[in-house]
Order: structure tokens, then C-alpha cells, then sequence
């Protein structure tokens, strides 16, 4: 592995733990050289899904652009990037486990926007805000309304179940 700083390829693994539920494997490294220490990750490569776009395009499934969209919905909000990085592994596992090659774009948001509304309310209503390409205040109306009738129903079911 080439050192990030010098880009000497002599390094030393410090630290190894596994991370994301044995899904990977993190490593501390320092370079042997001018040593600089840096973090790796290790990931079983998982076989390749093409997502189809709604206009028809096909492009790879890239869970960093999922992150990425994540954390622009996300921002200023509690949640962490470990929260992020556990979603973006679930949503993962739930695509590679429906055992096809291709999957509609719209299929994985539907996937983000469940998760996200168990996480993160105002991270749920930006995402969904772009996913459903919302045009004005009515379609954010509606997102709330959906929320709240989801609360309400929910604290219902508690209410049922708690003696």
C-alpha cells in the first residue's frame, strides 16, 4: 500500500479491526519512510449491479454517490457518519440480496427514503424533497402530513400494546 503523503510503498500495518459487522476491515498504517500514518479499508468486492436511471440510462451501482447524497441530506443534523456509512452497508445488503443484476434507480430511493425517516426526520424531508422532485410547498405539505400520520399511528400501536 503507497503512503498517501510521500507515496513511498513500504508500510506497516499498525491496526487492524473489522468494521460495518464483518463486512470489511479497517487498518491503521505508517509509512515506513516519512511515517506518515493513514487509515485503509478492506471490503469483499460484491458482484456489480447496474442501477437504470429514470430517463432509461444504466450507469454501476456507487455507494459513495449514495453517501454522498446522504450527507448533503444530512447536513446539520445529529446524525453521525457511522449512521450513514450503516445505512448506505444495509441499503447494500438489500440490493445485492434480491439476487438481480440490474435495479430501478427508483427502487433504491424508496429503500433510502424508509431509512431515513426512522433516522432522521429533516434528513427524510431534504432527501425526499430531491427524490420526489418536489415543485413547490404543497409537495413538502403532503411529505409532512405523511409523517405525521406515520407518528401518530405508531404512538397508536404503543399505546395498544403497552398494558
Amino acid at each position: 500500500m503507497k503512503c498517501n503523503q510521500c507515496t513511498v510503498a513500504d508500510t506497516k500495518v499498525i491496526e487492524s479491526r473489522d468494521v460495518h459487522d464483518g463486512q470489511s476491515v479497517r487498518r491503521r498504517r505508517e509509512c515506513l519512510d516519512c511515517t506518515h500514518r493513514f487509515t485503509t479499508y478492506e471490503r469483499v468486492e460484491q458482484p456489480q449491479i447496474t442501477v437504470i436511471k429514470s430517463d432509461g440510462n444504466r450507469e454501476l451501482f456507487d455507494r459513495h454517490k449514495l453517501l454522498a447524497g446522504l450527507r448533503r441530506a444530512c447536513e446539520k443534523t445529529p446524525v453521525t457518519s457511522l449512521q450513514l456509512e450503516r445505512l448506505v452497508s444495509d441499503i447494500e445488503k438489500q440490493i445485492l440480496s434480491c439476487g438481480e443484476q440490474e435495479i430501478p434507480s427508483g427502487q433504491i430511493g424508496d429503500m433510502v427514503i424508509e431509512k431515513l425517516s426512522e433516522l432522521n426526520e429533516v434528513a427524510y424531508v431534504r432527501f425526499a424533497s430531491v427524490y420526489r422532485k418536489f415543485t413547490d410547498i404543497s409537495g413538502f405539505e403532503r411529505e409532512l402530513l405523511q409523517i405525521r400520520g406515520q407518528q401518530n399511528s405508531k404512538q397508536q400501536a404503543d399505546n395498544v400494546s403497552t398494558p
